[in-house]
């Protein structure tokens, strides 16, 4: 899974070794430098645009495709485990 970067700062708040904030340093600098790229180059921000939707239609094309699976794979619900007191049902 990707962070957004607020889950990238959220995360941040939560692991304090010096390598977690270093890291996430990092990362929040390499946001900054990713939209800072989308704005000043026109060309790429289409590239990536027309690529986020290219992968965008890939997913749903997959996640329709387990959607019809989905009565083929599911399970007869299992028996519960462990003793029944005789005065329950």
């Amino acid at each position: 899974m990707v962070f957004s970067e607020q889950g990238v700062a959220m995360l941040s708040s939560v692991i304090h070794s010096k390598r977690a904030i270093y890291a996430n340093i990092e990362i929040m600098r390499a946001f900054v430098s990713y939209r800072a790229m989308m704005i000043e180059n026109k060309e790429l921000r289409n590239e990536i645009i027309r690529l986020d939707k290219k992968i965008n239609n890939s997913f749903k094309f997959l996640l329709r495709k387990i959607d019809a699976l989905t009565p083929v794979l599911t399970q007869p619900p299992r028996k519960t485990v462990g003793f029944k007191r005789k005065d329950q049902p």
